[in-house]
């Protein structure tokens, strides 16, 4: 067994400096040491020890730890995609991560979508408080980080303390513990956070320092590899490539890959084996993120690195998806493998829940965990666009539970041509965006199907006989009253201050137009049939609707939907109603 190069992503916002960061890491790898001494692979960059030594120089020697890890793979695929879709058995591929929070702008929404998924991956991680540059006042220095930022003036000085403690509180709002690296008094429990600038290079010597140093420390157990074994991998993206056809970007985390070796890959509905026609790794020194990049061939690959693989039969290989080396005799064994752990992530049940849909099985894998955090109900999760019967199995939850009558789909169109009011489908290239928006829709309904509840319900209205408006005093009795407050409706009874039931509201009318109902502040004439004005009720009386019992108790039940004159009504009814029966809505 040996020690491999642990994996590390890079992730945050859009525009905070990912891609910035990792170029920085790279250039400075060509810059501080002969070229070739940083070696490339699709999709990674294998930065050695020695190189990170040069980098540093004398911050690893401070750290006195005797380092064995041979250098650090660095993804060169910055942001979301890149680490979901680095999946293994168990959790993620990345064994560690670099999150990069732009220092002026702080938590972004796809920061916390990082987050979120660190934290469900248990990966741990170190944050990159990128664009130092940028604070007002900055003077750029060739001295180390620390010393460069104590020899900026007070205000700069100032301004970066308040940027860096925004950035630690509104951490501490997602249970993360973090502090500025120097000052890190235990790197189990805290977070360190570097300032660095991907333009000047500033803090990058550091940033590679702590992550080498804690890789060095609590990684080392996890990073044992068989290089002489067979291969296992993730495949990262599937690409159409000009001279090469459909090919595969695989991050291999252990073992010996081969040209003519036999490969077994995760599908989504059966297993797909293959022969490796090609192997192919960058120029030296190419841009990786450049279409036009150059391709050298190999005959072989050792973990931990990334390769290109031309193989046949892969049309429908899908990213995120394992990958095993195998010998004929186990094929069927290693189909068994790299399908178990296809199947922990693709579900089909017969049970309500939601519609699940992702670009690849990394991601759905992401979107799950975090779903179940939440206790939500899952019926489908597979890859893919949204289809005619995922629109069909949402729908079929319509009779038993509407609010799961729900696709969620993360980085995924809908190709099924169906608009069904009943299927509410929610998207997002955020994954915790989909979860809060499907949260939000929840409520929105259920505060809409308490509301139309509230409706069937007889409404607490007072109301007052207005002096002067008597149309006809008997059969039946028509007279103008004020809503004091709440709502007169239509076929509502009514009840005198003393509790006595007088009759119902037969019609109501404002300006000569019969209407369903009066709401506040309104003056409307109403007819009261089986009364007479003069003996059961005189101008100048208050009245109020004759609420059943059960209604004011559903009214007691959703009062958070009220408006205060409402909920002052219901208060005056239930002490009238209580004079004779004193535990009445109780």
């Amino acid at each position: 067994m040996t020690i491999r190069s642990p994996i590390c992503t890079v992730v945050g916002h859009v525009d905070h400096g990912k891609s910035s960061i990792l170029d920085k890491i790279r250039g400075s790898a060509i810059v501080k040491s002969e070229a070739g001494a940083i070696t490339q692979a699709i999709g990674a960059s294998i930065i050695p020890l020695e190189t990170i030594r040069k980098i540093c120089g004398n911050l690893l020697e401070k750290m006195k730890t005797e380092f064995t890890i041979p250098g650090i793979l660095f993804i060169d695929t910055p942001g979301h995609a890149a680490f979901t879709n680095l999946r293994k058995r168990g959790g993620n591929l990345a064994d560690i991560a670099i999150l990069v929070i732009d220092i002026r702008e702080g938590i972004k929404p796809q920061t916390i979508e990082s987050i979120e998924i660190l934290k469900q991956y248990k990966t741990p991680f170190i944050i990159a408080a990128n664009k130092l540059d940028l604070i007002p006042g900055w003077k750029r220095n060739q001295t180390a980080l620390l010393a460069n930022i104590s020899s900026q003036d007070t205000q700069t000085t100032q301004e970066i303390e308040t940027e860096l403690y925004e950035v630690v509180g509104k951490l501490a709002e997602y249970g993360l513990n973090a502090e500025r690296f120097d000052r890190v008094e235990d790197y189990t429990k805290q977070i360190a956070i570097v300032p660095t600038s991907a333009e000047t290079g500033e803090g990058i010597p550091e940033l590679l320092m702590v992550l080498s140093g804690l890789a060095q420390k609590y990684l080392e157990q996890c990073l044992k590899c068989n290089v002489e074994g067979n291969a296992k991998g993730t495949i990262l993206e599937v690409k159409e490539e000009k001279g090469i056809g459909k090919s595969m970007d695989v991050i291999i985390y252990d073992g010996t890959l081969k040209v003519n070796n036999t490969i077994v890959i995760g599908g989504i509905n059966e297993p797909i084996i293959t022969k490796i026609r090609a192997l192919f790794e960058p120029a030296p020194l190419s841009e990786m993120r450049d279409k036009k990049s150059k391709f050298k061939s190999v005959k072989e690959v050792h973990a931990a690195t990334g390769v290109k693989i031309a193989s046949p039969d892969i049309e429908n290989v899908v990213a995120g998806m394992p990958i095993i080396q195998t010998e004929k005799e186990n094929i069927e064994k290693a189909k068994e493998e790299v399908q178990s752990q296809v199947e922990e992530v693709i579900i089909e049940t017969d049970k309500i829940g939601l519609v699940v849909k992702a670009d690849s099985l990394g991601s759905l894998e992401a979107l799950l965990k975090l779903l179940k955090e939440e206790d939500i109900p899952i019926k489908k999760a597979t890859i893919g666009n949204i289809t005619k019967k995922d629109i069909s199995d949402a729908a079929s939850n319509f009779e038993s539970d509407p609010f799961q009558c729900v696709i969620l789909g993360f980085n995924i169109v809908d190709i099924s041509g169906i608009c069904d009011a009943c299927v509410k489908i929610i998207k997002s290239p955020i994954i915790y965006e989909i979860i809060e928006t499907y949260k939000r829709w929840i409520e929105e309904e259920k505060k809409k199907k308490e509301a139309s509840e509230l409706d069937k319900l007889i409404q607490p209205a007072k109301l007052e006989f207005l002096k002067g408006y008597i149309f006809r005093q008997s059969s039946p009795a028509i007279f103008g009253v004020e809503i004091i407050a709440g709502t007169l409706k239509a076929n509502s009874s009514l009840m005198n201050r003393m509790g006595k039931t007088l009759s119902i509201v037969k019609n109501i009318q404002a300006e000569k137009e019969n209407v369903d109902k009066a709401e506040k502040g309104k003056q409307v004439a109403i007819s009261l049939p089986n009364v007479t004005i003069g003996r059961q009720l005189n101008e100048g009386d208050i009245l109020y609707t004759d609420m059943p019992e059960e209604d004011f108790k559903k009214f007691k039940e959703l009062k958070a939907y009220l408006s205060e004159d409402q909920k002052m009504v219901l208060k005056e009814i239930a002490e009238i109603k209580r004079e004779n029966n004193i535990v009445w809505g109780i």
